[in-house]
């Protein structure tokens, strides 16, 4: 994983990216993956954090992620929007 880490560290500064925009990615997707694993719990997300719930709350209005869109993405689609499978077919 050092390894893995080293190359995107080089690749990240050969391309130009900032600190900044760096850091600002790195915690964006990392708290989107500790999100998704609590299935857009906050309070459970926070406490694996190691942060408060309401720190969360800030952070993830900071870097613009809206917990619904965590939580929407995760569901399955209502049976209603299944597959027309005579649009497969070929209507009769």
């Amino acid at each position: 994983m050092k390894r893995e880490l080293d190359n995107l560290v080089t690749q990240m500064h050969a391309g130009g990216i900032t600190y900044d925009e760096a850091v600002r990615e790195f915690k964006r997707r990392f708290i989107l993956e500790v999100l998704a694993g609590h299935r857009g719990n906050q309070c459970k997300a926070a406490k694996e954090l190691g942060v408060h719930r309401n720190t969360l709350s800030r952070i993830l209005a900071e870097l613009k992620i809206d917990p619904a869109q965590v939580r929407t993405g995760l569901r399955r689609p209502p049976r209603s929007a299944g597959i027309d499978y005579g649009a497969k077919q070929g209507a009769r």
